[in-house]
C-alpha cells in the first residue's frame, strides 16, 4: 500500500500538478481581465446577491435560494481541506504554502465566477420545477461537446462521491483517534460505520433536505471554529507580523525553511487551496445550477464570495494556529492532528476535543455535499432510481472504507483526481469566456440604470439551448413583467 501511495503521489501527481498548478493561474489571470477583476471590484455585490429569495414556482415549490446554493457547495468547501488540508500543506511545504493558497484563491476568484455563471445559464428543470444543472450541461449545451460532458460527469461522481468522501471520513476518523487516544483499526472502522448509518439517513432524503442540514450546520460550526481562531490570534497578536513575513518569505524564497523547499510551498498551497476552495474545478456550479435567481450573474458572485469564505477566512485562521505554534517543516505529513495539537497547546487539552467536533459536522457536511454534487452528475446520464440508490450505496462504502485508509494515501489519490476535473472543466470554460463576460455586462448595465438585474434568453441572441430563462419563472420578472431587453 505504501508503494501505491508513493507512485501516485511522486510520479504521478508531483508531474501533474506542475502543469495544473500553472493552468489554474493562467487562467484565473485570463478570466480576471476579460470581467475586468469581478472578483475584487464587486465584492459589494456578492454580499447583496447571497441574500436574494428565490420566487414560488409554478408547482408551488419553494425554490432552491441563492444561500441555500451556497450553503450547498460550503458544504463541500468548507470541511477537512480547511482543517486537515491545511496542516498537509504546512508540514510538507511550510508557511509559504498559505501563501500559494491566497493566490489560488484571489485570482481563482474569477474562474468561480465563470463557471458558476455558465452553469446557471445552461440549468434545466426538473419536474417538480426545481433546478440542476453544472459543467456536464454546459458542456453539452454552451460547448456541444457532449463527449467531454460524459467524461468529466464520470470525473466529478467518481471524485466527489467516492474518492473525496474517503477524505472526510479519513479525517473525522483520525480526530477522534486523537481525542480518544485510539489508533487502532477496530475503533477506525466504528468510526466508519457510524459515519455511514448517519450518512445513508440524510443522502437518501433528497436535495432539499441536504440544502436544510448544510444550511444551518455549516454556518454554526464555521463561525464557531472562526471565534476560536481569532482568539488564538488576538493572545499571540505580537507574534502575527512575524508570521506574516515567515509566510510571504517562504513562499517567495526570501527565507529558507528547514525541511520544505520553495516548489514544495507552492505545489502544496496550489493543491490544497484548490482543494479547499475548489475554484476551477468544476463542482460548485452543481450546486450553483439549483438556485433560483434573477440573473445568471448573481449566483456566480455568490459562489466567488463563497471561495473568499473558504479560504481567506477559514482556511486562515487554521494556517495562523498551527504557524503560531511553530511545527516542523518537512516531517511526517499530519493532517487534522497537528491542528488539534496547536490549538490544544495554546488553550489547553479540551481543545483537541472541540477540534474533533468541529472536524466531525463540517466534514461530515461535506460528505453530504460531495454527495449531492456527485448525484447531479448521475442525474445528466440517467434519473433511475436503481442506478441512484446503487451510487448511494457505494458512497457508503468509501465513507467506510475511508475511515480505515491511510493518511497520505486517501490525500493522494485526492490530488489525482482534482487536476483531471481541473484539466476538463478549463478546457470547457475558458472558449465560453465570453459568454459569461456578456452577461456581465448585461448585469451592469441594468445595475447602472438603477434596475434590480433580470434576465431573458432574449437578452443574449445567438447563444443556443438556453432552456430555464424564458420569463416562466416569476423571479425574472419586473414589476410582474417579462423583461426581454436592458
Amino acid at each position: 500500500m505504501e508503494s501505491v501511495q508513493t507512485f501516485i503521489a511522486n510520479v504521478i501527481n508531483d508531474k501533474l500538478w506542475l502543469f495544473i498548478s500553472f493552468l489554474l493561474l493562467a487562467a484565473g489571470i485570463y478570466f480576471g481581465v476579460r470581467t475586468l477583476v469581478v472578483q475584487i471590484r464587486m465584492i459589494p455585490e456578492m454580499f447583496r446577491s447571497v441574500g436574494e429569495k428565490p420566487s414560488d414556482s409554478a408547482t408551488d415549490e419553494k425554490g432552491i435560494s441563492a444561500f441555500k446554493a451556497f450553503s450547498i457547495s460550503a458544504a463541500s468547501r468548507v470541511g477537512t481541506g480547511n482543517v486537515a488540508g491545511v496542516a498537509v500543506a504546512i508540514t510538507v511545504g511550510g508557511p509559504g504554502a498559505v501563501f500559494w493558497m491566497w493566490v489560488v484563491a484571489l485570482v481563482g476568484g474569477a474562474t468561480a465566477f465563470v463557471e458558476s455563471t455558465l452553469a446557471q445559464l445552461w440549468k434545466t428543470r426538473n419536474a417538480d420545477g426545481s433546478y440542476r444543472g453544472g459543467p456536464a450541461y454546459y458542456m453539452t449545451r454552451g460547448l456541444n461537446a457532449r463527449w467531454l460532458a460524459v467524461i468529466f460527469a464520470f470525473a466529478i461522481t467518481f471524485t466527489y462521491g467516492f474518492v473525496y468522501n474517503s477524505i472526510q471520513s479519513n479525517s473525522i476518523a483520525e480526530s477522534m483517534g486523537e481525542s480518544f487516544g485510539q489508533d487502532a483499526l477496530w475503533f477506525k472502522a466504528l468510526i466508519g460505520l457510524v459515519l455511514a448509518i448517519i450518512t445513508a439517513l440524510i443522502i437518501f432524503g433528497g436535495v432539499q433536505r441536504i440544502a436544510d442540514f448544510t444550511q444551518i450546520v455549516v454556518p454554526v460550526m464555521a463561525v464557531a471554529y472562526l471565534i476560536i481562531g481569532i482568539v488564538v490570534v488576538a493572545v499571540n497578536f505580537q507574534e502575527v507580523p512575524g508570521m506574516i513575513a515567515d509566510i510571504v518569505g517562504s513562499a517567495l524564497g526570501f527565507k529558507e525553511v528547514l525541511g520544505a523547499t520553495l516548489g514544495q510551498a507552492f505545489l502544496m498551497g496550489m493543491r490544497r487551496g484548490l482543494f479547499s476552495n475548489e475554484a476551477g474545478e468544476g463542482s460548485a456550479p452543481n450546486a450553483a445550477a439549483t438556485a433560483t435567481v434573477s440573473h445568471p450573474v448573481k449566483q456566480g458572485l455568490v459562489q466567488t464570495l463563497g471561495v473568499y469564505f473558504d479560504t481567506i477566512l477559514v482556511c486562515s485562521i487554521t494556517a495562523f494556529i498551527i504557524l503560531l505554534n511553530n511545527p516542523t517543516y518537512g516531517a511526517e505529513v499530519q493532517g487534522a492532528t497537528l491542528t488539534q495539537q496547536s490549538l490544544a497547546a495554546e488553550l489547553g487539552g479540551w481543545a483537541v476535543h472541540f477540534v474533533t467536533l468541529i472536524l466531525f459536522f463540517l466534514a461530515f457536511s461535506s460528505v453530504i455535499g460531495n454527495t449531492y454534487l456527485a448525484q447531479a452528475n448521475i442525474e445528466y446520464f440517467t434519473e433511475s432510481k436503481v442506478v441512484m440508490t446503487i451510487f448511494r450505496v457505494v458512497v457508503l462504502a468509501c465513507v467506510f472504507l475511508g475511515a480505515i485508509g491511510s493518511v497520505p494515501l486517501v490525500w493522494a489519490l485526492g490530488d489525482t483526481f482534482a487536476a483531471i476535473m481541473v484539466l476538463i472543466n478549463l478546457t470547457a470554460i475558458i472558449p465560453m469566456a465570453g459568454i459569461a463576460v456578456k452577461l456581465l455586462a448585461n448585469y451592469s448595465a441594468q445595475k447602472a440604470k438603477g434596475y434590480d438585474p433580470v434576465f431573458h434568453e432574449d437578452m443574449l441572441p445567438g447563444v443556443p439551448n438556453i432552456e430555464c430563462w424564458d420569463g416562466s419563472d416569476p423571479v425574472t420578472h419586473r414589476n410582474g413583467q417579462i423583461v426581454r431587453s436592458v
